[in-house]
């Protein structure tokens, strides 16, 4: 309360208005933000690949878990809130956790193996894609455009042009590829189910991110020991790796996007899903020296077009620029 409120007479203090409490300004403006979450997904994969020289892709994923799961519980514990309550609500997350996190996080960790984070990335960019699909074939109450279906068709032919499906998919693993791009349709399948299990909780994004990392945490603990060789020494450059991995790419990368999405919508921030692939592509070939053929690039824009195309509804479906989105959005990464 300032002092001028504080020395007003009893009489003007009960017929005035309260005035509304001052809107707290983030101090990064929201571009600035914007590009640096960009950036760190976009790293993600080369993290992941550097990671993977020395440990297993399932203590990869393990330890991106851990480290992402670390950093929103101690956000919780400083914005005083608490985990989901209710024994629905945890089951839910569960799946949610599978689909969203555990499984794609170490589809994408195994199929960096075989194949270049480039195009691991550009693999990831075909997420809104599985998406649509998956509203084509399932019945939902988001039905599709022609738009939005022509944008479908492009992206996949997008795809196939980025495998360089004419020359025998110019000599890309054929199971890797497969595996990053299981990783991206199982995320289409986690929004889909959070979309309608989980869309009116009354618990926080935090709250239900937070515990959705940790039953992700949970089931990687579970499954890592009994399917991969636990590590036996921990090389500084892949230690470090999987730390940002985790810490940067999973858990402020969701107090980022949170934020955004707070501040200036939905609808804009979610553009940072078109910027990770061109930032993987980027990284893999001036840090890691990756090879990049004509194709690759070309085909990623494609992508992108149809991507962007299978994302846009009708004026009266679309959520406001800087309005608030009623739907938890709970917690992914861009890879």
């Amino acid at each position: 309360m300032t002092s001028a409120a504080a020395s007003a007479p009893p009489a003007a203090a009960s017929t005035a208005e309260p005035s509304p409490e001052p809107v707290r300004r983030p101090l990064l403006d929201w571009r600035i933000r914007f590009g640096a979450l960009s950036l760190v997904w976009g790293f993600s994969f080369l993290f992941i690949k550097v990671g993977n020289e020395a440990f297993a892709p399932l203590y990869v994923t393990l330890g991106r878990m851990l480290f992402g799961t670390a950093v929103l519980l101690v956000t919780l514990v400083v914005k005083r809130e608490r985990l989901p309550r209710g024994a629905r609500v945890w089951g839910h997350l569960a799946v949610a956790a599978f689909f969203l996190n555990a499984l794609p996080f170490s589809l994408f960790a195994y199929a960096e193996l075989t194949i270049p984070s480039t195009l691991a990335g550009i693999c990831n960019a075909a997420s809104p894609l599985w998406g649509m699909l998956l509203a084509v074939v399932v019945v939902s109450d988001d039905r599709p455009t022609r738009q939005r279906v022509a944008g479908l068709g492009l992206g996949f032919i997008g795809v196939l042009i980025v495998l360089g499906a004419w020359q025998g998919f110019s000599g890309q693993d054929p199971l890797g590829t497969a595996l990053a791009l299981i990783a991206s349709a199982s995320y289409a399948v986690g929004w889909q189910y959070v979309r309608r299990t989980l869309s009116d909780t009354g618990h926080s994004h935090l709250s239900m991110s937070g515990g959705q990392l940790l039953l992700g945490t949970v089931q990687l603990a579970l499954v890592a020991p009994v399917f991969a060789p636990t590590p036996t020494s921990f090389p500084a450059l892949p230690l470090l790796s999987v730390l940002a991995l985790g810490a940067l790419g999973t858990g402020v990368a969701f107090l980022v996007q949170y934020g955004l999405v707070d501040e200036v919508g939905p609808t804009t921030a979610m553009m940072v899903t078109y910027f990770v692939p061109v930032i993987a592509t980027t990284a893999g070939v001036a840090i890691l020296g990756e090879h990049l053929t004509w194709n690759t690039p070309v085909g990623a824009v494609i992508v992108l077009i149809g991507a962007a195309l299978t994302q846009r509804r009708s004026g009266a479906s679309r959520t406001p620029s800087g309005g608030r989105s009623r739907t938890v959005r709970v917690h992914r990464t861009g890879s």
